[in-house]
């Protein structure tokens, strides 16, 4: 999902949220919250995943210690060559 849907995804979601406080929603309302939800879930855990999987950790005395299965990942899409 791009930034652009992801920004209306939210702003539906958020828009959901308050009508559901004010006024209650719809059965059909409620099943599209659910959805956007689990959409919107999905694109943060996947940035979450890509983030972690990029991340490079280093001790405190100059020694790598990224996990075997990060280092796997990024062998996987070219940002390591060990």
């Amino acid at each position: 999902m791009d930034q652009e849907e992801e920004k209306k995804v939210t702003a539906r979601i958020n828009e959901l949220y308050h009508k559901k406080q004010e006024q209650g929603l719809t059965p059909e309302e409620e099943e599209e919250r659910k959805e956007l939800h689990k959409k919107f879930l999905a694109n943060f855990r996947a940035g979450f995943k890509q983030q972690l999987e990029d991340t490079v950790i280093i001790d405190k005395n100059g020694k790598e210690v990224t996990s075997e299965r990060a280092k796997r990942a990024q062998r996987k899409k070219g940002l390591r060559k060990d």
